[in-house]
């Protein structure tokens, strides 16, 4: 898959249903989320880990913060409540559009659309904290994951945080992903979007994961290290065998 590709599917989906491709909640598909309620689940996230990163000792300083896989700027609202200025960058040029719609009255807000499986148009030691929340396990390459793991090392300051959660196991079962192939097979073959979507109830959302090890070894690679991981089971999947991990890193 070409990031292209990649860059279509998200395009799509902020058109077909963004809230839900965003923050997939059980029963919040086909446009049940209310806004206010989905900003707010962004509050509470950003709250959680700040509290969890505190007994770390990072960030070491709150000028400026990352948002990876912004979206709509869900978290990048609430880090730009308690950063000097929060950057948020996605792949999808209509999600950084309806980002910058929707969070117009937030001055410390930025959004930017990032194309490539780097962060190039950082300079090294950009940011004191790196966020990245339920979007590298969206991207479909392993490889990619990874380089984005050392420019997450790279653009951070000494003494920042990155903080990203990632699966770190997915059962052989899941790994097929049937319904994100059919969704790519009837769109070549012309079905409208909103019809596979909505009708079928397919949708294009990759899953992927990454080992701990691999995570760690990536990370080293660009001169952070792990200062805490924990690991849990994917909250709303029964009995799956999904296992995902938060990681905190430093430089």
């Amino acid at each position: 898959m070409s990031l292209a590709a990649q860059r279509r599917d998200w395009d799509e989906l902020a058109e077909l249903d963004p809230y839900w491709a965003i923050c997939t909640t059980p029963g919040k598909r086909f446009g049940a989320w209310d806004a206010d309620e989905f900003f707010a689940t962004g509050e509470r996230e950003i709250g959680a880990v700040l509290a969890e990163a505190e007994p770390l000792g990072v960030p070491g300083a709150w000028g400026a913060a990352l948002d990876f896989g912004c979206g709509f700027g869900r978290v990048t609202r609430a880090l730009a409540g308690r950063f000097e200025r929060c950057v948020g960058v996605d792949i999808a040029p209509r999600m950084v559009d309806g980002a910058r719609e929707l969070n117009a009255d937030r001055p410390a807000c930025e959004f930017r659309v990032n194309p490539s499986s780097d962060l190039a148009q950082f300079g090294d030691g950009r940011f004191d904290l790196v966020y990245s929340s339920i979007v590298l396990q969206h991207v479909p390459r392993r490889d990619w994951i990874e380089s984005y793991l050392r420019e997450f090392a790279r653009v951070l300051r000494p003494g920042g945080a990155i903080v990203f959660t990632l699966p770190s196991h997915i059962p052989l079962i899941y790994r097929a992903q049937w319904r994100r192939r059919l969704y790519h097979g009837l769109r070549r073959l012309g079905v409208p979007a909103d019809t596979v979507y909505r009708r079928l109830r397919l949708q294009p959302i990759a899953m992927s994961f990454l080992d701990e090890r691999s995570v760690t070894a990536a990370l080293q690679r660009g001169g952070a290290r792990v200062l805490h991981a924990h690991t849990w089971g994917a909250s709303g999947i029964a009995n799956t065998g999904v296992r995902s991990t938060r990681y905190f890193a430093t430089r």
